[in-house]
């Protein structure tokens, strides 16, 4: 059976340019960097090589670049860092993040380290801007605002720079979670005031188990995993080199088409939105999906019946992969909490199928797809 892969959005597939530059790292270029002889030089110089290239395509200065394992732990680390390094004692963040962000916050609340407020949403799923800054003028402690550049799961965008000078005003820390947009939207990070960001290889045909972290260079925090001096003494263990060359080549491809890429998937999003209203009007689309969204991700609820309860199930029997939400709650039984919140707990009859694009995928598949969803509803 030849699969239809529309789950872009929890992973991608490696790109064979990125495989190449990888491969001498998996057999003859073993040497570890913390070694001084030269198998441990030339390690060491592709991991700084690395780090120069994402600090240039995001516009920020190599030592504010740290190589993590995923978004995951870079989130993990940027949250303990404010509460434990910088005195935050207030978190603000929203109940559409991803569960990196929201059982880390919630953790950190339920042990007593900080307070934790959620900024209310707009009809659209959007951030309310003026609730935020209610949430941050009225603060009597100081507050990291965690909030997530694009939602993995509706695609809305967040309005990223009004975010970061309303931080800047109430002296916040903010993170922002920009794995979805690292590696498919042009960065500025000189430009924007934010503190951290991280990204995840695997988003934009990279590897997976790599990630970054940026760390702003007016803020100094400790390491959250100790253990040894790697990452100039910021994260512990052995680098991951294989895993670093190739996020940074998968960062240059990604930067280098992304005029033609971001055309081509944001045509096959509309194409598919326009062909499910056409055929299924009893549809709603979840999310601010023909304003400011990702390109990549289109989300849809079907109404529950009989038919489509199963749907998930039967189209992924039919050799169609596509989700219901996060991978990483993807073996839960109910409905996301994304989905939920946007829709104020109605979402017992919805189906919510998350539709996610790349530059391999055709109209030609988006037709196979619709064909098969109406054989099965």
């Amino acid at each position: 059976m030849d699969r239809i892969y529309f789950d872009n959005a929890a992973t991608t597939a490696l790109d064979p340019q990125v495989l190449d530059v990888m491969m001498p790292f998996l057999s003859e270029k073993f040497g570890n960097p913390s070694s001084v002889y030269s198998y441990g030089r030339e390690t060491k110089m592709a991991i700084e090589n690395a780090r120069k290239t994402v600090a240039r395509i995001l516009n920020a200065e190599p030592g504010e670049i740290f190589f993590t394992s995923g978004g995951t732990e870079s989130t993990n680390t940027a949250l303990n860092a404010a509460i434990r390094d910088l005195g935050c004692r207030h978190i603000i963040t929203s109940p559409l993040e991803h569960h990196a962000t929201l059982h880390t916050v919630e953790y950190l609340a339920h042990t007593g380290q900080a307070r934790l407020s959620f900024v209310r949403l707009t009809d659209k799923g959007h951030i309310d801007i003026a609730h935020l800054e209610e949430l941050l003028a009225t603060s009597p402690e100081r507050t990291v605002v965690t909030l997530m550049h694009a939602n993995n799961e509706i695609g809305n965008l967040l309005k990223i720079k009004a975010v970061g000078d309303l931080c800047e005003k109430y002296d916040a820390i903010f993170h922002s979670d920009t794995v979805q947009t690292v590696g498919h939207y042009p960065f500025d990070l000189k430009g924007l005031k934010v503190h951290f960001i991280n990204g995840a290889g695997h988003k934009f045909h990279g590897p997976k188990g790599i990630g970054i972290l940026y760390v702003n260079r007016n803020i100094q925090i400790r390491p959250y995993i100790n253990g040894g001096s790697q990452e100039r003494n910021m994260r512990a263990g052995t680098e991951n080199i294989y895993g670093i060359v190739g996020f940074a080549r998968a960062l240059e491809l990604a930067t280098e088409r992304y005029e033609q890429d971001s055309a081509h998937v944001k045509g096959l999003k509309l194409y598919m939105a326009e062909k499910l209203r056409e055929h299924f009007p009893g549809i709603i689309f979840n999310g601010d999906t023909f304003g400011s969204s990702l390109y990549t991700v289109l989300n849809v609820s079907f109404p529950m019946t009989e038919r489509s309860e199963l749907l998930l199930f039967n189209l992924d029997m039919s050799g169609i992969c596509v989700s219901g939400g996060s991978a990483c709650t993807s073996g839960a039984n109910s409905v996301s909490h994304v989905i939920k919140a946007i829709h104020n707990g109605m979402s017992a009859t919805m189906v919510p199928i998350r539709f996610s694009f790349s530059r391999h995928n055709t109209t030609a598949q988006v037709d196979m797809v619709i064909e098969k969803l109406k054989e099965l509803i």
